[in-house]
C-alpha cells in the first residue's frame, strides 16, 4: 500500500475517532447506572494522568538523547494511559453522581478555568495525538516532529490539569 493510501487511511480513522470519542464521552455522561458508585477510581485516573504527565517528559528526554525505540515506547504507553484513564473516568461519571467545587473565592474561579480548559483541550488534543502518531507511523519524521512541537504542551497541560482538577475536587468526594 502507497504512503499516500495509508496516509488517507489513517487520516479518516482520525478523524472519525476525534468526532466519535468526545460525542460518544457525552453520551455516556448522560447514562447512569444503577451499580454500586465507583468512587475508587478518581485517585486512580489521577495517578494515570500523572504517570502520562511522566511519561511524554521522559519520551521528549529519550528523542532528544536519540533513542527513538525508547521515545516510541513512552508514548505508547502514554497512549494506552491516556485510554485507561478514559475508560475510567467515563466508567465512574456512569456510575457516581457529579462532584461540585465547594471552593469559593478567586480559587474557585482558578479552578472552574483550570476545568474548562483542560476539559477543552483534552478534546483537541485527539486529533494532535493521532496526527502525530501517522506521522511517526508513516517514518515522516520531519512533520512528526512539527505537530510533536505542538501536541506535546498540549497533551502534557491536559495529563497535569488533570492531576490538579482532581486534587483541587478531592477534598469535596463525598
Amino acid at each position: 500500500m502507497s504512503k499516500e493510501v495509508q496516509e488517507k487511511k489513517y487520516k479518516r480513522i482520525i478523524t472519525i475517532l476525534s468526532v466519535v470519542i468526545p460525542l460518544a464521552v457525552a453520551a455516556l455522561f448522560g447514562i447512569k447506572l444503577d451499580v454500586e458508585p465507583l468512587s475508587f477510581l478518581p485517585p486512580i485516573y489521577a495517578t494515570i494522568n500523572g504517570i502520562t504527565a511522566v511519561l511524554l517528559i521522559f519520551a521528549v528526554i529519550a528523542i532528544k538523547k536519540g533513542n527513538r525505540k525508547t521515545h516510541e515506547r513512552l508514548n505508547t504507553l502514554a497512549i494506552i494511559c491516556s485510554v485507561l484513564f478514559l475508560v475510567m473516568y467515563v466508567a465512574y461519571h456512569m456510575t457516581s453522581d457529579s462532584t461540585t467545587y465547594g471552593g469559593e473565592g478567586i480559587i474557585k474561579y482558578v479552578y472552574y478555568f483550570i476545568l474548562i480548559t483542560h476539559i477543552l483541550l483534552s478534546i483537541v488534543v485527539i486529533p494532535f495525538v493521532l496526527l502525530t502518531l501517522m506521522r511517526a507511523k508513516l517514518e515522516e519524521f520531519p512533520k512528526h516532529k512539527k505537530i510533536a512541537k505542538i501536541t506535546f504542551p498540549l497533551w502534557l497541560y491536559v495529563a497535569v490539569t488533570g492531576v490538579i482538577v482532581y486534587l483541587m475536587i478531592s477534598p469535596y468526594y463525598v
